[in-house]
């Protein structure tokens, strides 16, 4: 995945430890979902080193100083249905006023595409960074499909994050989407003959929400 200069690939030691324990099937319902909102909140620190900062005059309990910040308003979380509700909470423990909209793709499970069938999103999303954030990118059908759905919004901003991601799906993305950049913090094997993930975790939305 070297030739894909958007692509981000995190090699973090609490990272390693946590997906392990998320890889377990033995691990409970919310144990899995308190993972996945460490796991996003890690990730999210780590693809937020480029954000734009402003300058902004704090008065200290000794002096006046400039200092930088974020400016308000201007992040948005849209995860895509259902599994992505997970990272939320872990985007939000770094961005508490982040506003939220969602995506809603479910895959054929025969021709294995992605089909939309809900988009709701904030007032002025055209404006905002955007985290499109999704805990499994398999054959990066749902991603590609997301992402033209908030381009096609006029969302010029965005910031993929997925947690376990297949060669096949990262390439698909990179390719499609090479002005996005993607972060990843764990790369597997490959896809198995149903588009499912090699060694992955099973079904993330299941497992998050207890619908196995």
């Amino acid at each position: 995945m070297q030739k894909y200069k958007n692509i981000f690939i995190f090699d973090h030691p609490l990272i390693k430890h946590k997906v392990s324990i998320l890889r377990d099937k033995n691990t409970g319902m919310k144990e899995f979902r308190e993972l996945i909102e460490e796991i996003t909140t890690i990730m999210t620190y780590e693809s937020m080193r480029d954000v734009e900062l402003l300058p902004i005059e704090v008065e200290t309990p000794l002096e006046k100083t400039v200092q930088y910040r974020i400016p308000e308003e201007s992040i948005a979380i849209v995860p895509i249905l259902r599994a992505g509700l997970g990272m939320v909470n872990g985007v939000h423990k770094v961005f508490p006023t982040a506003r939220v909209g969602h995506i809603g793709m479910y895959r054929d499970e025969t021709t294995l595409e992605p089909r939309e069938y809900y988009c709701k999103l904030p007032e002025g999303i055209e404006d905002k960074m955007v985290f499109l954030v999704d805990p499994m990118l398999a054959t990066g059908g749902s991603a590609c499909d997301a992402l033209r759905a908030l381009k096609s919004r006029g969302v010029k901003r965005i910031k993929f994050m997925a947690i376990i991601a297949a060669p096949e799906g990262m390439e698909a993305v990179a390719a499609a989407h090479p002005d996005v950049p993607v972060y990843i913090s764990t790369v597997d094997r490959c896809l198995n003959e149903h588009g499912y993930i090699l060694p992955g975790l099973g079904d993330a939305g299941d497992r998050l929400y207890g619908t196995k």
